[in-house]
């Protein structure tokens, strides 16, 4: 900036001069700028906005052949997916190409179909269908519907867990009306089902001999428990972890969630390979619920070993929130943690094969392209 000498100030000549001189450097200055602005830097290309492609390909909404759409199951490959419609008593079950708009048929059952259990490697479909309110039907088939097994289990409800290191295994977890439990294991090979010890309903594999379960108290309820595993051919049980609120096995990756010890309103994620080594960890606001806190819906996959989760915006109770979630999510392998879209509800989510697209909803009834960050219906409401 130029300042005047008070001494030249009330000089009528010399104040057009400086004025004629100071528009000559400020028109300089405005060419110089315009010529800077023409000149392309060197080394460095232009970037282009990367627009998804995927979505526009779809073809949606799907046209149901018979029935009435009852839920979406999960994902066959990247552009193939698999539904369930209903018509009266019976249930079938339908694969559909996203990229042709086609459906196929694959199962019909005449019994209203109740959950539906795609494989980790998508060959085989695990069938739960109803008999009665005391019965359940299951059944396993392949890619093309050739049945693999049918039996028939006396329960209120049931659970399953694949063993993704061995397909031929199953755990089978039977409730009755007083919510007593049975853990069973269907052994597709030898054809046979055997009765498992544990004092826990819900376990899943850790690998392709051990089962992991948190050994919550009997006698004295708690939002914390131990993360135990189980050998099932010597049968020893050690604690993994002292204190969790939960947990998940992604394969290759142990992930617990547990509760910051300085600030109880964060909860704590946290990765271990499969020797126990901690990978990656974060925090992240959280709600509490009635008798214990929520854990939003979540994925993994392996493939770009991401994990995908939905995330709060603040601390607090769940009754009162209001804030809607961030959908994100975080790269294991760098420690990078991307937003893919904001303001929504935290309902269900599974990712496709490579990462690419969601299903989304208590249905899984929209999927979102996460490339072009767009919601689509997956069915007309």
């Amino acid at each position: 900036m130029i300042i005047l000498n008070r001494k030249y100030s009330k000089n009528p000549m010399f104040l057009v001069l400086y004025l004629f001189f100071l528009i000559l450097i400020l028109g300089a200055c405005s060419q110089k700028e315009k010529v800077n602005l023409k000149v392309p830097v060197k080394n460095v290309k232009p970037k282009t906005p990367v627009i998804s492609a995927v979505g526009q390909k779809w073809k949606l909404p799907i046209s149901i052949p018979e029935g009435e759409f009852s839920k979406l199951v999960g994902w066959l490959s990247e552009t193939k997916v698999l539904y369930i419609t209903n018509l009266e008593q019976t249930s079938s079950l339908y694969r559909y190409d996203l990229l042709t708009g086609k459906s196929e048929l694959i199962y019909k059952s005449e019994n209203p179909i109740i959950k539906v259990v795609i494989s980790p490697s998508k060959k085989s479909i695990l069938i739960h269908a109803s008999q009665s309110a005391s019965e359940g039907l299951v059944t396993i088939i392949d890619i093309k519907g050739t049945e693999i097994l049918k039996k028939s289990f006396p329960s209120y409800e049931l659970a399953f867990e694949w063993n993704p290191y061995n397909e031929a295994q199953v755990l089978v977890t039977k409730f009755a009306e007083d919510w007593s439990f049975q853990v069973l294991l269907i052994d597709l090979k030898k054809t046979n089902t055997s009765e498992l010890d544990f004092p826990q309903p819900f376990v899943k594999w850790i690998d392709g001999n051990e089962i992991a379960f948190i050994n919550w108290a009997e006698d004295s309820p708690s939002l914390f428990g131990p993360l135990h595993v189980k050998n099932l051919k010597n049968g020893i049980e050690k604690t993994l972890f002292p204190s969790v609120i939960d947990f998940s096995v992604l394969r290759d990756v142990l992930m617990t969630i547990s509760v910051n010890e300085q600030d109880q309103s964060l909860a704590i994620y946290s990765f271990f390979d499969k020797q126990k080594r901690k990978l990656f960890t974060f925090s992240m606001p959280q709600l509490t619920r009635y008798s214990d806190w929520l854990v939003p819906f979540y994925d993994y996959n392996e493939q770009n070993r991401q994990f995908i989760t939905f995330r709060p915006l603040s601390s607090g109770e769940m009754d009162s929130y209001s804030e809607g979630f961030q959908l994100r999510t975080y790269n294991l392998k760098n420690g990078n943690s991307s937003l893919i879209m904001d303001g929504l509800e935290n309902e269900p989510m599974t990712l496709s094969p490579k990462g690419e697209a969601l299903l989304y909803g208590n249905r899984f009834e929209k999927i979102i392209d996460l490339g072009a960050k767009k919601i689509y219906q997956l069915v007309k409401e």
